[in-house]
């Protein structure tokens, strides 16, 4: 019997980071909790042990039932009937299977019903799910909405709602509309304050995931006569209290069993959550860095599922007398699937880490006042999350779609037909580098860390922890390719040409991606040998790209720009 967790040591690897005893520790109070809640951990090695146990029965719940269901709910997917969504059968059998194991409300506070899980661990399970059914992670992982509604939501709404999504309930974050995509400060939905002083909302929502959810996060225009950012709350609808029929579900390429939702909302009646006019400003920016942290997950998980069915496939077709894997084109597409694999997983648990530890302080700040030192350590974590989060999503979500890609090359003719699992893997792969921020917008989010040195900060944090052995070359190599990034970025920012830089963004962010992930894995060889040829293979493949990119940017011309204006 298959288990998902149990059966990839790379994930116990990520887990057992010398960070996360910090983590656990500030997370569970010292393990004060331990004498009220009798699941609650007594020290750092009980609440590991609680992690790996959670976590063994995620796996072995998407190794057999998820997975297993997988192809049926692909089949079937959802469907809309008399304004209502429906899930696949299978899906409705996948929720009842997470319900009744508990896994739901994971990251949330022991007082709310949730497990009080880090970041980290909850970012594994959602790594391990997407491996099982990428759609359905859709679906579970959106009870990380509940962050949202804990963080901004007063103390009366987080005891209304948070117990609900930890016994099972699902939530869905209603932002985009039909004219306003990616451009939130667009968004028409009317709130309309009445005279009771509750709130009603009308207008329409598109493309909105699990769109007939429970619960839901809402973003609307508070503020008559405002047209920008500064006229948006955010709202918190209740499916019980009805207005909200849907008008339609997309019919998408992939992520079948996951409903994308076209809603109208007709005097629905919804509650403020938090204050006025900061929808947009502050709440949905903190709601959305959650949410691509979650597709980051959801790409390892994909790139994971892609890269085993190719190496199985490779091992057992027989062309010309031998296994394909024999030849060393394959055996070169699948080394490179692994060290993208292997880069894309340590810098989502390298981001997932510097989540954990801004997030948690700024938990214990609603608590007491912290110290100076506590307060200097928040700040460094978040502005180093809010660095990765968009290399984590944007890089990884192309990663995904490499290795979707390349899984289908390998099966040649088959990997064309249904009869495999790697046709539906390339379609829903796909969704990754689009939803929650296409991947040019990951560069337009990260390119100010360019400009700061915040990359070039980190990158040479981690070359002074020093390599040496078989590794030592390999961070020679690094470091030379390090100055090739910096003289680039000097390159680019002292011609002090914002269209220039615009244009050269997603080099200059690509190549400290690459460099960020080449030097995590080698740390990762450092204390586990199993890495050691991804890191080989990375660092091979990232001083090609980054050579490239350095050649480009110093043999061009800003005047040349005119010859990309398509218009």
């Amino acid at each position: 019997m298959a288990n998902f967790y149990t059966d990839n040591p790379d994930l116990r690897h990520h887990l057992q980071h010398p960070l996360m005893k910090k983590i656990v520790t500030l997370k569970e109070r010292d393990f004060t909790e331990a004498d009220k809640y009798d699941y609650a951990p007594r020290d750092f090695e009980d609440a590991m042990d609680n992690y790996e146990k959670v976590l063994d029965i995620v796996g072995e719940i998407c190794g057999t039932t998820i997975a297993d269901n997988a192809e049926a709910v692909d089949h079937q997917g959802a469907s809309c009937a008399n304004g209502r969504a429906y899930y696949a059968d299978a899906t409705v059998q996948n929720l009842d299977v997470c319900r009744k194991a508990g896994l739901m409300g994971m990251a949330m506070p022991r007082r709310f019903g949730g497990l009080n899980f880090p970041i980290t661990p909850y970012i594994m399970a959602a790594d391990i799910v997407s491996r099982a059914d990428t759609g359905f992670e859709n679906l579970w992982g959106l009870q990380d909405c509940a962050e949202t509604l804990y963080e901004f939501g007063s103390e009366e709404q987080r005891a209304k709602y948070i117990p609900r999504v930890c016994e099972g309930e699902t939530m869905s974050m209603d932002l985009t509309e039909p004219d306003a995509g990616s451009d939130l400060q667009s968004v028409m939905l009317k709130a309309t304050q009445k005279e009771d002083g509750t709130w009603v909302l009308n207008g329409v929502k598109r493309f909105i995931t699990n769109g007939d959810s429970d619960i839901h996060l809402v973003l609307a225009r508070s503020e008559e006569g405002t047209k920008d950012g500064r006229g948006l709350s955010m709202f918190i609808y209740d499916k019980r209290n009805g207005g909200v029929n849907v008008r339609r579900i997309e019919n998408k390429m992939g992520i079948k069993g996951s409903p994308t939702c076209e809603l109208v909302y007709k005097n629905a009646p919804a509650e403020l959550c938090g204050s006025r006019r900061m929808g947009l400003i502050k709440y949905v920016m903190a709601l959305m860095n959650g949410a691509r942290l979650g597709i980051a997950a959801q790409s390892v998980g994909v790139s994971e599922l892609a890269y085993r069915e190719a190496l199985q496939y490779a091992r057992e077709r027989r062309q010309f007398g031998k296994a394909i894997i024999e030849f060393p084109a394959v055996a070169e597409m699948l080394a490179v699937m692994k060290a993208k694999l292997d880069a894309s997983r340590t810098l989502l648990y390298e981001t997932a880490r510097f989540v954990d530890m801004y997030k948690i302080y700024e938990d214990i700040a609603r608590e007491r006042q912290l110290t100076a030192d506590e307060r200097a350590e928040m700040k460094h974590y978040s502005r180093l999350a809010d660095a990765l989060t968009p290399l984590a999503k944007g890089l990884g979500s192309e990663y995904c779609n490499q290795n979707a890609y390349d899984c289908i090359q390998i099966h040649g003719g088959s990997g064309f037909m249904k009869d495999y699992a790697c046709e539906r893997i390339y379609r829903d792969a796909r969704i990754t580098s689009i939803y929650e921020g296409t991947t040019q917008l990951q560069v337009v989010a990260a390119i100010r860390h360019v400009t700061t040195g915040n990359y070039l900060n980190l990158i040479r944090s981690y070359a002074e922890q020093g390599f040496g052995g078989d590794l030592a070359p390999l961070a020679e190599r690094l470091a030379a390719l390090t100055e090739k990034y910096a003289a680039a970025v000097a390159e680019v920012t002292e011609a002090n040409n914002s269209a220039y830089l615009d244009f050269m963004a997603r080099r200059l962010v690509e190549m400290a991606g690459y460099l960020i992930m080449a030097y995590l894995l080698l740390l990762d060889a450092k204390t586990d040998e199993s890495f050691k040829k991804s890191a080989v293979v990375y660092t091979n493949m990232v001083a090609a790209e980054i050579t490239k990119h350095a050649e480009f940017i110093s043999s061009f011309s800003p005047e040349e720009l005119k010859a990309y204006n398509i218009n």
